[in-house]
């Protein structure tokens, strides 16, 4: 499900006077993920930026070696 399906799937009611959106769990579900996405394809397309910036040197854009930081991620 995309954002957007998700967004058009939000029931409108009003409670004590309030008017709420609802959504259901799975369409609340795929709209955390299409936020999620949209975060991760920014920091990937900044970290490319700054890539691109140190001419191609991962070193100078301050990527660290896999070797270095495998062990931290288990």
């Amino acid at each position: 499900m995309t954002g957007v399906q998700a967004l058009q799937s939000v029931q409108f009611v009003t409670a004590k006077g309030r008017r709420l959106a609802v959504l259901g769990a799975a369409e609340w579900g795929g709209l955390v993920e299409w936020v999620e996405a949209l975060e991760d394809r920014q920091i990937a397309k900044q970290a490319f930026a700054e890539l691109d910036a140190a001419g191609g040197d991962r070193r100078r854009a301050g990527w660290l070696e896999w070797g270095a930081v495998a062990g931290a991620l288990a």
